[in-house]
């Protein structure tokens, strides 16, 4: 059996002492999910979506008086392992804080249930956490180049926030609505007039 090769890209960076330049640099490669061999330099797997979205990146550095070199490289045998199993490592420690934040917001939505606070407005206050959470995942997916087994149980949690909020808001909209069922507060019952031809 021969040994696993892969293409890398193999990224030379130099962004000056402007520090925002520096921020912005090292913000960008981590979101593809670069791995740092030294200060400057890091390596990426050589997809086309990596190039794509690395294009932005080296012109905003060029721009600013920096300077970015790529270079191809073939890495193979036990080095391509290493760097794969770093890869899918990193991507697991990011699926396994997406989990470990999980209970918080199913606890958040059972504690205004218990307090019979099922509204709208905590509802709206859910989703919003919810599109974080699913925000989230999609830009560790993003980086995620060989499938990182944590990301199923990161999915699965997700799926479990989404499925809890659901119900929480069928419980909103059956609180909101309850009103709507009662009669007047005078107890007679409301009659609309016909209208007159």
């Amino acid at each position: 059996m021969s040994p696993v090769a892969g293409a890398w890209l193999l990224l030379i960076v130099t962004s000056g002492k402007e520090a925002s330049l520096r921020v912005f640099v090292w913000r960008e490669l981590r979101k593809l999910g670069a791995l740092y061999v030294h200060k400057s330099v890091c390596l990426l797997p050589d997809r086309p979506e990596v190039r794509t979205r690395l294009q932005p990146v080296l012109g905003r550095i060029r721009g600013q008086g920096g300077s970015g070199r790529v270079i191809t490289v073939s890495i193979s045998g036990d080095e391509h392992q290493a760097l794969v199993d770093e890869q899918r490592r990193d991507r697991d420690t990011e699926y396994g804080e997406v989990v470990e934040r999980v209970p918080q917001f199913l606890a958040e939505i059972e504690m205004e249930t218990a307090r019979g606070r099922a509204t709208y407005a905590e509802v709206e206050e859910s989703e919003a956490d919810l599109g974080r959470f699913e925000k989230w995942l999609t830009a560790i997916a993003n980086r995620d180049y060989f499938d990182a087994p944590g990301g199923d149980e990161a999915r699965a949690a997700v799926q479990r926030c989404r499925k809890v909020l659901a119900a929480f808001e069928t419980a909103a909209l059956a609180a909101d609505t309850a009103d709507d069922d009662r009669p007047a507060a005078s107890g007679r019952k409301l009659t609309v007039a016909k209208e007159q031809p």
